[in-house]
């Protein structure tokens, strides 16, 4: 058990995080002092903390009776959990929890509610906008250990599996009874499928298989009071009442914590091929877009581009290389089908179309696994090589097609010289950029020249301020900008009528009130 002195300790660090330093000999708070290249968030972002109880040897005690050795407290086992991997931002939690089972979820959450301590729901912590980690010393509630397959119907495809399953791990389990998880991310290694759910997170088969939203048939949530919601139904039709699991998708651990899911995976493609192309234009690569679909039609799974800048990044830090020639603009299809022969013929119409009408001007193709994880890796890998650039300025915007790189050219004009690096790649297919803007370290004054500029832009055409990522902690005070007062006003309603304490991963999604 961690002793006395941990916990007092708690109090000092929370005057560092008010802007205050602790003098010279005074040790920070463990789950601090491990990770301080990265400044606290709120210090960072002067943020108020709210006035939720504060840890105690007792609390410590409770659970650890209730999950014994399965509770971290020492500063090097908490440390991964409080930054994000981006580190950009960080909490200091002293306590993380990994619970086995929807009952010890349920228990924590209840003795949480009537104490008043707050809660940071954490799957694989590999999100962009600051939603999975503390803020200040939220307990962490991780499910690393939530990582069972339930049940797997081979007739219906239909997946039902703990919260804490990962990705990558769930697409091997289905792709051996001949099918595919319904999502592919570049983080899928690490991802948990209940923090996929819970962001309603979009990435590279979107184009094909839709959105969470669609694909996910039923949810067991645990609400803020301990009490657990069995909606984890396997029907693909249910029209009775509300359909409660799509309060719960996207809202980012704020209303419920996620822990298991049922989700529908389509059938493993037979035939999969993927053409790596260069576009001489942002234009070119709508018009080769426009083309693709109406030639590739129910065969097209993915419609990926990247400018110029992102190769030169991934050349340059991951050694990947460039399989074309060099070109302001690349994209990436993906092709996916039950008849190799009949996908290779129509690939082939609409490259040679392509070639011929000057919308491609080099590519190539690939059919073998091997070649095909070769390319998509030029892409999947575009945010780990913007990370070796310093600090990245993350946007995912949503745009009408036609305007989605000139918010990359609008701001590189903006920022000038200021910026080290303004790139732009995306799901062109969903009308999703990923906009990056990169500087040697944190700069205040870069930060204020990006927002709300980038939020203005993206509102002046009808666009989304996050296309898929959520808006965590780094982009909640700007949700107006995508929602009217209206909505952001019920939206707070539903947080207050099930989570009335605000224990649920506070400080994230939803504005903070005026003080």
């Amino acid at each position: 058990m961690a002793s006395a002195v941990l916990w007092r300790r708690g109090a000092a660090w929370l005057r560092s995080c008010r802007g205050r330093r602790e003098p010279p000999g005074v040790p920070l708070p463990r789950g601090c002092s491990g990770c301080r290249d990265v400044v606290p968030t709120c210090e960072r972002y002067a943020v108020r903390r709210l006035p939720f109880a504060r840890l105690a040897d007792r609390d410590v005690a409770f659970f650890e009776r209730l999950m014994p050795g399965r509770v971290l407290t020492g500063e090097e086992e908490v440390k991964p959990f409080n930054v994000d991997w981006l580190k950009s931002v960080r909490g200091c939690s002293q306590l993380v929890l990994k619970p086995q089972t929807t009952t010890e979820v349920t228990q924590v959450l209840r003795y949480c509610h009537e104490k008043n301590l707050a809660v940071n729901p954490q799957g694989g912590n590999t999100g962009l906008v600051g939603g999975s980690v503390p803020v200040f010393d939220e307990i962490i509630l991780s499910t690393a250990l939530m990582n069972q397959v339930i049940s797997f119907d081979k007739v219906s495809g239909i997946l039902v599996c703990q919260a804490g399953c990962v990705l990558e791990r769930l697409n091997e389990y289905v792709e051996e009874q001949g099918f595919v998880m319904p999502l592919d991310l570049g983080a899928k290694g690490s991802c948990h499928i209940g923090g996929n759910v819970a962001t309603n997170a979009g990435g590279l088969r979107l184009l094909r298989y839709g959105s969470l939203r669609g694909t996910v048939l039923g949810l067991e949530v645990v609400l803020a009071d301990g009490s657990a919601l069995d909606c984890l139904t396997s029907l693909r039709k249910d029209n009775t009442g509300y359909d409660l699991k799509q309060l719960f998708i996207g809202s980012e651990g704020t209303l419920g914590v996620i822990t298991a899911v049922s989700i529908l995976c389509p059938q493993k493609p037979k035939a999969v091929n993927v053409a790596f192309l260069g576009c001489q234009s942002f234009s070119k690569v709508l018009e080769t877009f426009t083309t693709c679909r109406a030639m590739l039609g129910e065969i097209l799974s993915a419609y990926e581009f990247m400018d110029e800048k992102c190769m030169e990044l991934v050349e340059r830090h991951l050694k990947l290389s460039n399989p074309v020639a060099d070109s302001p603009f690349y994209v990436l299809i993906e092709t996916s089908g039950s008849n190799s022969s009949h996908d290779e013929e129509k690939l082939n119409n609409f490259l040679e179309q392509a070639m011929a009408s000057g919308l491609v001007t080099d590519g190539t193709v690939a059919t073998d696994d091997k070649k095909i994880k070769g390319l998509w890796s030029l892409r999947e890998r575009i945010t780990e090589a913007l990370t070796h650039e310093g600090y990245v300025y993350k946007y995912d915007i949503s745009l009408p097609v036609g305007k989605l790189y000139d918010l990359v050219t609008d701001m590189r004009a903006r920022l000038g010289q200021s910026a080290k690096n303004v790139v732009g790649y995306g799901h062109l297919g969903d009308g999703n950029l990923h906009l990056n803007v990169t500087a040697e370290s944190y700069s205040h004054s870069l930060l204020e020249a990006i927002e709300p500029f980038v939020y203005e832009w993206t509102a002046r055409y009808s666009g989304s301020i996050s296309a898929e990522h959520g808006l965590g902690f780094k982009k909640k005070q700007f949700i107006q900008y995508s929602k009217p007062r209206e909505a952001v006003v019920l939206m707070q309603q539903f947080k207050a009528m099930l989570d009335p304490k605000g224990i649920l991963n506070p400080y994230k999604t939803l504005p903070s009130a005026p003080e």
